[in-house]
């Protein structure tokens, strides 16, 4: 009796459908990750490499590593996603025929899952983490009983108090993948070199009464345990180090707290820290420590007590001139910055700014016209002053961008104009 014949798209299915069976039987049992890049190098006949959002390899597939080398450079690149969020990727090398297109798509649903599926717990204490530091810095937690305990439970021995360092980090160009998780851990990994009991978490501060905002950086809060002034120093320097390193073409700003010896008073070391990261991005600074933030200081009670009163002043004064540059794209509050740092020399702003110093008084008078305020004037001089304080502490930012105001010629004086 005659055998059936097998078509070749019937021995072609019940080889997509075995390739399938070994990585789901993988998953299903739950052998981990590097089963599943075994089971998944088997069924697509390539070399494989699973990384995470962050860019960190979870497990490898590969003849040597050599092997693994050129498929992180040279690999092709599949995207992992569940539920619309990307949480990895599939980078592979095939070793003969590119795998078939529907089961790469299907291999690459199974790990993402599986993905999702080891990182649950650790999802669980990043949530737990970043809940307790945001109730303990916007002061949501005040019973220090409350504090302790929940800190023990994160791994945190706060009954000798804590500092806070923040880090910022602002891309300068478009980025690929989850950057904002690779700073959390480059951030996490930084901080614990230094001081193994400190707690980390994406948490954007801001002042008692402010919105939280959205923004374009990442920020990242560690809470250091213990009142020791040098650690959360080495701490600041081990993070900016590792920010420096990892994120190569972002601006940073890591700042410091000094220490809170109580834990009720640890909400305080936040504010400081906040303040700080926001003069050290005023100042294009890298790193910056409370102490070091001058007359800013002297403005953290009214930010922790009152913003209102703080947003208050500065609308008085110098918002006005932040519209103005908003809406035509000039540069008057730089301006007036560079005006106030030169001890109100006309002719050394202008040699600042890279301008003519007619420019330099046009610009001015608008100062004069929009703020009421005239900086010829001492009082004049010291409200404009405090207003950009006041903006500074507040983390608003000026704009950046190149004067281009009427009767200025983008910040070149009209020929009538030249000295002669």
């Amino acid at each position: 009796m005659a055998k059936p014949e097998v078509s070749a798209e019937s021995t072609a299915g019940s080889a997509f459908l075995d390739a399938f069976s070994d990585v789901s039987a993988a998953v299903e049992s739950g052998a981990g990750l590097p089963q599943v890049a075994r089971a998944s190098s088997r069924a697509l006949g390539a070399s494989v490499v699973i990384v995470d959002a962050s860019g960190s390899v979870l497990a490898v597939a590969c003849a040597s590593p050599a092997d693994e080398q050129a498929v992180l450079a040279r690999g092709h690149v599949q995207e992992l996603r569940v539920a619309g969020e990307t949480v990895g990727q599939l980078r592979y090398r095939e070793r003969a025929e590119p795998p078939p297109t529907a089961l790469l798509r299907m291999v690459g649903t199974l790990i993402g899952q599986e993905i999702e599926r080891s990182r649950a717990p650790e999802r669980a204490s990043e949530a737990a983490i970043a809940t307790f530091l945001r109730d303990l810095l916007e002061r949501r937690v005040t019973d220090r009983e409350n504090i302790l305990a929940r800190g023990h439970e994160l791994g945190a021995a706060l009954e000798g108090g804590a500092s806070v360092v923040v880090a910022r980090a602002h891309p300068q160009m478009p980025e690929e993948g989850d950057w904002r998780a690779r700073m959390l851990m480059l951030v996490e990994r930084g901080a614990r070199a230094a001081a193994g009991g400190s707690l980390t978490a994406p948490v954007k501060l801001a002042p008692p009464g402010e919105a939280h905002g959205g923004s374009a950086h990442g920020e990242v809060v560690v809470v250091v345990p213990g009142a020791d002034g040098d650690l959360v120093r080495r701490v600041a320097a081990g993070v900016r180090r590792e920010l420096e390193d990892g994120l190569p073409g972002f601006k940073l700003a890591v700042a410091l707290s000094r220490p809170a010896g109580d834990p009720a008073d640890i909400h305080r070391a936040g504010a400081e820290a906040l303040l700080a990261a926001n003069v050290a991005e005023a100042q294009g600074r890298d790193l910056l420590a409370f102490e070091e933030t001058g007359a800013y200081r002297l403005l953290l009670p009214a930010m922790s007590e009152d913003p209102a009163e703080l947003r208050r002043f500065h609308d008085e004064t110098v918002a006005p001139l932040l519209a103005y540059d908003e809406q035509y794209d000039t540069e008057l509050v730089r301006t007036l910055e560079t005006f106030l740092d030169a001890d109100g020399n006309v002719a050394n702003t202008a040699q600042r700014l890279f301008t003519h110093r007619h420019t330099v008084r046009y610009r001015l008078e608008r100062v004069r016209e929009l703020s009421g305020l005239d900086v010829s004037s001492t009082e004049g001089r010291e409200s404009l002053g405090l207003g950009l304080k006041a903006m500074r502490v507040l983390g608003i930012a000026a704009p950046q961008s190149p004067a281009a105001e009427p009767g200025a010629e983008a910040g070149q004086v009209p020929r009538e104009e030249q000295d002669r």
